[in-house]
């Protein structure tokens, strides 16, 4: 750090010996200096220049430009907090009692006259020789107020840092500034752009301004501040259309402006974000006057949408809605009165030297020449002295803290700069009702109030409208008191968007490089519109479903056949009397087993039919409710197995009939064998381990199990058993129906046998409503899966058990109970012999 200072001092040297003496009037001859125990440096801008930055280290004269009414108020400001606190009157005499602060004041009208009073500071605080570079001088500094800009901080910052000097700037505001690394010893009393970039964010995002413009000056200001801008704009969803860079009004620069403002109009914005300083957009807003740009919202910053400068643009009333950042305001009690006792002096005194007392003594009369102007003194004037007053202050108490004053009389020593900076990091006190203090970046803890023009005819003034607090992010505005468009009666918030937003349910399909520009496309069903990504449509959840132009999934319906389902309840009391009619059947047949009718039946085989058709009938339970998987193990083979064991004793039943009547003749040897060799018990054990077989391999194979069909429709789950139409089961079901058409067609052949054998008419009527009922339930089942379905699969099973019931089973019930009569061997002799004679 050392070698760095030394590196400081030869080059504050080297430099004021090339500016030849030009600082000397800055310092002694045309500047203002105020004798105290303690010094404070203030840096002004009391004049306009319009020297580039490139005539580094060279310096124009000041007094060649116009004159800076802002600055001056400025200056006084940092006069008055000085007299204020050296008056020690009121509450402030316990601040800094037995100490007197003094000043010296700079004109810092340009970059280069901001880098050279620095050097000058640092030549006159560390003196003398590179050997004795830590001399001091009998009024020791201890902190430098200012500059007035971004662009003339920086290198103030840097060299000052470098000393630890304490510098409190009151209108720099680059967020650069804050890096502690590189300025450690920079503070200041008015808010970061990183703020004001946040604030201005905020404030499209409520207007929901989505396609604008992005200005900016050709500055440090209005550069970073713009680069800020259009980093954070797309993370909220805001596109810039045209990015232009204001630069200092000259010959060579109106060719670029007006290109500028075409560039805006070509845009289609409504909205221009203009981040600059007020001194180069004077020059720009002619131009937007001489296109007769109208209708538009521009939202300025802090520098800008409060200064007279720009509002006194003539014709600027006709460019639209003027939205800006201001810096909250605060009054300063007394310091009205205070300029106009300086005014009042100003016309009283020539240009000789001045005093004010013992302690003031005025080097130069120059600022009686800028009274003498008798300045207003805005609102923005206000608010900015109203930074330097505070940063005096804050000075004040860190000087309060250094000197031990808390006693009532300060501890008189020597003070290093370097001395105060930890207890500057931590001041916090209250000023005019504002608390004052500074965070880890050296910035201050202030909002921003938000403002509009308001004209009537060609009068300007400002209205505030709302405002803004960074900690925590929060936007408050009063809509109603804006007057949009300046015609003072319309309430219509324009619309700044390239595309005017999807309805419900459709996805942004995106055009050209913009994200804000696209066509707007349905979401199809099963798909939503996911907000997060409003460019796609995202697929449901399987469990979910969506209809078409839907912004979120809806839960499916679960379809199943619930146990207290009215359908369900009808279906079971059905199953209830098919098992009691399969049980009495049984019953009645076990106990006439012996009698002629039992025994055409059937004998014992009726009453392994009787078995079957329960088990079948059994089977429909494994329909009801959510599928388990022994459900759905037993469900379709219980069916199958018992059905084909009933069919296949239906079959050689009738195959037994039709030959005793019809074949015995013609193959005899055959049916005896087939007969005294137990065929008929055979064919029904081997037709039964078929399906036996089959049912047990496809088990074994693909084994069912509950699942959940989500395909069939979009907006429900069918919950059911898998391997419902595999290949093992469309096996099964040819099998079975393969049984059932043999079965019919022995059935017809014995139409016409003796009465008491002739059982064919019914079978065979019962054949054709089992298959009837067979067919309607897969048609249905190829087109529905509805609970419904699921009940017309119960009613299918049980339809088919009780016609069989009714067209096999219960005529005989019907004799053996009703018709005793005909249940004797005499009556079924008589009937065979009826039969024989009439084919004879």
């Amino acid at each position: 750090m050392c070698d760095m200072r030394t590196l400081y001092l030869f080059l504050c040297c080297l430099v004021l010996q090339v500016a030849d003496g030009e600082l000397d009037y800055i310092s002694h001859g045309e500047g203002l200096h105020l004798q105290g125990d303690l010094s404070i440096i203030g840096l002004f801008p009391l004049h306009y220049t319009n020297q580039p930055s490139a005539s580094l280290p060279a310096l124009g004269a000041c007094k060649e430009g116009r004159y800076n009414k802002h600055g001056f108020h400025m200056m006084q400001a940092m006069r008055f907090a000085v007299e204020e606190l050296n008056n020690k009157s009121g509450a402030l005499h316990f601040l800094l009692p037995g100490v007197t602060l003094g000043y010296q004041l700079y004109d810092i009208c340009s970059v280069p006259a901001s880098v050279l009073a620095t050097l000058d500071i640092l030549e006159k605080q560390y003196h003398g020789s590179t050997a004795s570079w830590m001399t001091t001088r009998n009024t020791e500094t201890v902190a430098v107020i200012g500059p007035d800009s971004s662009s003339k901080s920086f290198t103030p910052a840097a060299l000052l840092g470098a000393y630890l000097i304490p510098q409190i700037s009151y209108e720099a505001s680059n967020k650069k500034l804050s890096n502690k690394i590189l300025y450690p010893s920079f503070f200041r009393t008015i808010p970061s752009d990183k703020n004001q970039v946040e604030a201005m964010i905020q404030l499209l995002v409520h207007f929901n301004w989505t396609w604008i413009a992005l200005l900016g000056s050709d500055n440090d200001y209005g550069l970073g501040g713009m680069q800020s801008l259009s980093q954070l704009a797309p993370h909220h969803n805001i596109c810039v259309a045209f990015q232009g860079v204001i630069p200092s009004y000259s010959k060579e620069t109106v060719k670029v402006m007006r290109n500028m403002v075409e560039g805006i109009l070509r845009a289609k914005v409504n909205t221009i974000v203009v981040f600059s300083s007020k001194s180069k957009l004077s020059g720009f807003f002619p131009f937007v006057v001489e296109r007769n740009v109208t209708g538009k919202v521009w939202i300025g910053t802090e520098d800008w949408s409060v200064a007279t400068l720009i509002s006194g643009i003539a014709g600027i009333h006709t460019i639209g809605t003027v939205l800006g950042i201001s810096i909250q305001n605060a009054d300063i009690s007394g310091f009205q009165e205070f300029e106009k006792k300086v005014v009042e002096a100003s016309l009283h005194r020539g240009d000789s030297q001045p005093g004010s007392g013992s302690h003031v003594c005025l080097q130069s009369t120059d600022v009686y020449s800028l009274a003498r102007n008798n300045f207003t003194l805005e609102k923005y004037d206000i608010t900015s002295s109203f930074n330097v007053y505070k940063a005096v202050y804050a000075v004040a108490h860190t000087l309060h803290q250094a000197l031990h004053c808390d006693s009532g009389h300060c501890l008189v020593r020597r003070v290093q700069p370097w001395q105060l900076l930890p207890l500057l990091r931590d001041v916090r006190f209250s000023l005019k009702n504002t608390s004052v203090y500074f965070d880890e970046n050296g910035d201050p803890s202030t909002g921003y109030d938000i403002v509009t023009w308001i004209w009537r005819g060609t009068e300007w003034s400002l209205r505030v409208v709302g405002s803004f607090s960074h900690d925590p992010v929060h936007l408050t505005l009063d809509e109603g008191a804006i007057e949009w468009d300046s015609m003072g009666t319309s309430r219509l918030v324009p619309l700044s968007i390239c595309s005017p937003p999807c309805p419900k349910g459709h996805s942004k399909l995106m055009k050209g490089q913009h994200a804000c520009c696209f066509d707007c496309q349905a979401c199809p069903a099963a798909t939503f519109l996911n907000k997060s990504e409003p460019t796609e449509c995202q697929p449901c959840p399987l469990e979910q479903w969506a209809p078409p132009t839907s912004e979120q999934c809806h839960n499916r319906t679960i379809l199943l056949l619930a146990w207290d389902a009215p359908l369900s309840v009808a279906l079971l009391f059905f199953l209830a009397c098919c098992l009691l009619l399969t049980s009495a059947s049984a019953t009645v047949l076990l106990l006439h087993l012996h009698t002629p009718v039992a025994k055409s039946a059937g004998g014992r085989t009726c009453l392994l039919m009787l078995a079957a058709l329960t088990a079948a009938s059994l089977s429909t339970l494994c329909h009801f409710g959510r599928p388990s998987n022994v459900a759905c193990m037993l469900k379709q083979p219980l069916f199958m197995f018992s059905f084909t064991v009933f069919l296949a004793c239906i079959t050689v039943r009738s195959l037994q009939v039709v030959c005793i009547f019809k074949l015995a003749s013609k193959l005899p040897p055959a049916y005896d064998k087939w007969t005294k060799k137990q065929g008929p018990e055979w064919t029904i054990s081997i037709m039964s381990a078929i399906i036996l077989f089959i049912s047990v391999t496809r088990v074994a194979i693909d084994p069912p199990e509950p699942s959940h069909d989500v395909d069939f429709y979009k907006d429900s789950i069918v919950l059911e058993c898998s391997s419902t139409l595999s290949h093992g089961s469309g096996l099964e079901l040819a099998y079975v129906s393969l049984l059932s058409v043999v079965c019919f067609f022995f059935n017809y052949m014995g139409k016409d046998l003796p009465a008491n054998y002739n059982e064919a008419k019914c079978v065979t009527f019962s054949l054709t409503v089992y298959i009837i009922s067979w067919i309607s339930f897969f048609t249905i089942y190829l087109i529905s899966r509805s609970p419904f379905t699921m009940a017309a699969h119960v009613f299918a099973i049980l339809f088919s058990v009780m016609a069989f019931l009714g067209g096999y089973f219960l005529p005989k019930i019907y004799i053996i109970l009703l018709r005793p009569q005909m249940n004797t061997a005499a009556h079924f002799k008589n009937c065979i012999q009826m039969y024989t004679m009439s084919k004879q």
